[in-house]
C-alpha cells in the first residue's frame, strides 16, 4: 500500500476546522442565488483566481465577504453537511469545528440561526455515517472584549452544543491577553479553551494563551521553535499544536511546504497534529494536508500513524470514543504497514 492509498484510508481526527472556511464557491453562488445577493465575483472560477494571498489579512478579506451570503439556518445547515460528505469521503471520523458567530451576529443574522443549522448537520452526520463531533464557538480578536462577553451570553443559552471556546482572526496587535477575562468566564461557564496562537504572531503569544487563557490546544503555534524553553514546557504539558500545512503555504506563514516544522516537532516531542483550516480556500481537506505534508518532508507511515494517533488524544470527546478510535489507526496501521 502506498503512502497516499495508507493516508486516504486511514481514520482520522480534525480538531482544526473552521466551518465558514470549507465554504466552496460553488456552493457560495448557489446560496447567494438563492438568497437574492449578488456577488461581486461573475464565476465560481473567478472566485477561485482571488485564493491567491499574501498574508492572513488578504484571506479574512474574502473570508468574511463569502461569509455574507449566509442568512437563515438552511444555509448553515447546507454549507456544514457539505463539510461532513468531505469527512465521510477522507475517512475523517471525528470532527471538533470551529464558528464564528460574531462574522453572522454583526450582520444581523440571529445566533440562533447559525447554531441550530450547523448542530442540525452535525446530528444527521453521526446518524447517518456515524462522524462523531463536537462545536467549539470561537471569539473573533480584532473585535472588543465587549463583543466576545456577547458572544458569551449567547453561547451559554447553548451549553448543550458547545464545548470549548476559541480565539481566531487576525492575530497581529490582537493577543491573547486581550480576552483574558472572556476567557476566565467562559472556563467558569464550564467551556473548555482552546485559542490560536503562533501563527502569524510571535511566539510570546502561545506563552499569553498558556498562561492567561489556560488553553487545553494550541492552534497552529509555529512559531514556538523560535524558543527552546517553551518548546520544552510545550513537551512536559503535551501540550498539542493543531497545525495547518496548506494553511500555512497559502498564507505565507512558510515559503513553501518542505520548510512545514510537523517533523521536526515530532522528532523534538512536541504533540504535533495536522488539519485542514479553511479548506475551501487552500486547496485541500484533511487527505490533501495529511498527503502534501508526506510528499514534501518524506514521512512514514509511521509518522503518519503517530500525527494521526497525536490528534485522537488531543479531542474533546470520551476517553472511550478516543480508545476506540486510536485502535482502529493502530490495527490499520499494522494491517499495512508493510
Amino acid at each position: 500500500m502506498t503512502i497516499q492509498q495508507f493516508i486516504t484510508a486511514i481514520p482520522k481526527s480534525e480538531l482544526h476546522l473552521h466551518i465558514e472556511g470549507s465554504f466552496e464557491p460553488e456552493l457560495m453562488f448557489a446560496i447567494a442565488q438563492r438568497n437574492g445577493i449578488q456577488l461581486k465575483y461573475k464565476s465560481a472560477a473567478e472566485v477561485k483566481e482571488a485564493y491567491k494571498f499574501s498574508n492572513l489579512q488578504d484571506f479574512l478579506d474574502i473570508y468574511y465577504a463569502g461569509a455574507g451570503v449566509l442568512l437563515h439556518e438552511q444555509d448553515f445547515y447546507d454549507l456544514t453537511r457539505a463539510y461532513l460528505l468531505k469527512c465521510k469521503e477522507q475517512n475523517v471520523v471525528h470532527t471538533e469545528i470551529f464558528f464564528d458567530p460574531q462574522t453572522h451576529t454583526d450582520r444581523g443574522v440571529a445566533f440562533d440561526t447559525v447554531i441550530n443549522g450547523i448542530w442540525r448537520a452535525l446530528r444527521e452526520a453521526e446518524a447517518e455515517w456515524g462522524i462523531t463531533s463536537l462545536l467549539i464557538m470561537s471569539y473573533l480578536r480584532h473585535l472588543s472584549e465587549e463583543s466576545a462577553f456577547e458572544t458569551l451570553q449567547h453561547g451559554l443559552r447553548h451549553k448543550d452544543k458547545i464545548v470549548a471556546v476559541g480565539l481566531d482572526s487576525s492575530e497581529k496587535g490582537n493577543p491573547p491577553s486581550k480576552f483574558e477575562r472572556v476567557f476566565a468566564a467562559s472556563r467558569e461557564a464550564g467551556f473548555l479553551t482552546v485559542a490560536h496562537a503562533g501563527e502569524e504572531g510571535p511566539s510570546e503569544y502561545i506563552h499569553e494563551a498558556l498562561n492567561l487563557l489556560h488553553v487545553s490546544r494550541i492552534d497552529h503555534g509555529n512559531r514556538c521553535l523560535d524558543d527552546e524553553s517553551l518548546v520544552q514546557r510545550l513537551v512536559e504539558m503535551k501540550m498539542p499544536l493543531t497545525l495547518c500545512p496548506l494553511s500555512n503555504v497559502a498564507l505565507r506563514v512558510i515559503q513553501g511546504m518542505e520548510e512545514h516544522p510537523v517533523k521536526r516537532m515530532l522528532d523534538l516531542g512536541l504533540r504535533a497534529t495536522i488539519h485542514s483550516d479553511d479548506p475551501a480556500y487552500f486547496g485541500g481537506y484533511m487527505n490533501e494536508n495529511y498527503l502534501e505534508t508526506a510528499r514534501a518532508l518524506h514521512l512514514t507511515k509511521e509518522d503518519v500513524l503517530q500525527l494521526v494517533v497525536n490528534s485522537f488524544e488531543a479531542g474533546f470527546d470520551s476517553a472511550a470514543q478516543k480508545a476506540k478510535n486510536i485502535a482502529a489507526a493502530r490495527a490499520f496501521y499494522e494491517a499495512h504497514k508493510d
